[in-house]
């Protein structure tokens, strides 16, 4: 008797192990490793995620990767979107809708940087002066933007990527992240005035945790293990964020490691505007603030629900 009990526990180890392995979770990124997706590599690092039998995986996106289409397409079941990007997809594919589940930035860092010594005061005095700004005339904000000035007598140009022009050029304002393209103007010498587009009244939610509504449905139980661990990360990476950064500067060497930490700095209030905040949280209010603002840029048609568009948990 003892023989096959013992032959039985030998059968069972293998499958035991394997039982025991932490469920992977890709999530597409679409931005290289840097502070704006810390939370998540340090749920990882923090081994947060394996607390609750998963692994977290955050994959590096680029310019132009089209993760609210791999979402939509079934390609992928995780992905880092902006809520402008929700609504349009919901509104263009209303059978296969996308919903959030955490929003990073309560904040938007999207900002227009000009040069200090012009001296401006706002995005008013930018919009009433002669200089160029350069920037990608579809993005939503520069939409909403012109529709609130538009008498202006700046020239508009492309945006080219990176601040080269802008540091060769003291009549050129750009496009950026207040996050990022200050502090690399600033390391290359140039003093900048950057303007929140925030504080004009267009604030969409961005760096958005968002899956398709069908996996929603099918996978409630996991989308709450993942939202409370993507939260822990996020909490521990904003109480630390040397170990994440150091890890993320290996990753991605583009950015170097000073550069992230004052990244990281710069976005904390982004995100938790205040110590009581619960990170990642967002309200009916902004989504229907949101899809009112968008439907008079002509972006989106139907009359979206704001509580269709994010899950609470």
């Amino acid at each position: 008797m003892k023989r096959p009990s013992c032959l039985l526990a030998l059968l069972l180890v293998p499958s035991l192990l394997w039982a025991a392995k932490p469920r992977e979770i890709k999530i597409q990124l679409n931005w290289k490793p840097e502070p704006q997706f810390g939370g998540f590599y340090a749920a990882n690092l923090a081994k947060v995620d394996e607390a609750q039998g998963l692994a977290f995986n955050p994959r590096p996106g680029g310019s132009g990767t089209p993760t609210v289409q791999l979402l939509v397409n079934e390609k992928i079941d995780f992905a880092i979107v902006s809520a402008e990007e929700i609504l349009i997809s919901n509104d263009r594919n209303p059978k296969k809708p996308v919903i959030a589940l955490f929003a990073v930035y309560q904040t938007n860092p999207q900002m227009i940087m000009c040069h200090a010594e012009k001296k401006f005061e706002s995005l008013k005095d930018v919009f009433a002066s002669s200089v160029t700004l350069s920037w990608q005339s579809g993005l939503s904000y520069a939409q909403f933007l012109r529709k609130k000035y538009p008498k202006t007598k700046v020239k508009f140009a492309p945006y080219s990527g990176g601040i080269g022009a802008f540091v060769g050029n003291k009549n050129l304002c750009q496009q950026g992240f207040v996050t990022s393209e200050p502090l690399l103007a600033n390391k290359a010498g140039r003093a900048t005035r950057n303007f929140l587009v925030s504080e004009e009244g267009f604030n969409p939610y961005t760096t958005v945790l968002a899956v398709r509504k069908n996996w929603l449905e099918k996978n409630q139980e996991l989308a709450k293990k993942v939202v409370s661990i993507t939260r822990s990360g996020w909490v521990s990476y904003l109480e630390n964020t040397v170990p994440t950064n150091a890890y993320m500067n290996q990753l991605n060497p583009a950015m170097d490691l000073r550069t992230a930490m004052e990244s990281a700095k710069a976005q904390e209030k982004l995100i938790r505007p205040t110590d009581a905040f619960q990170v990642g949280e967002m309200s009916a209010d902004r989504w229907q603030r949101l899809i009112r603002q968008l439907k008079d840029m002509k972006l989106i048609k139907t009359e979206l629900k704001a509580a269709d568009q994010f899950a609470v948990f």
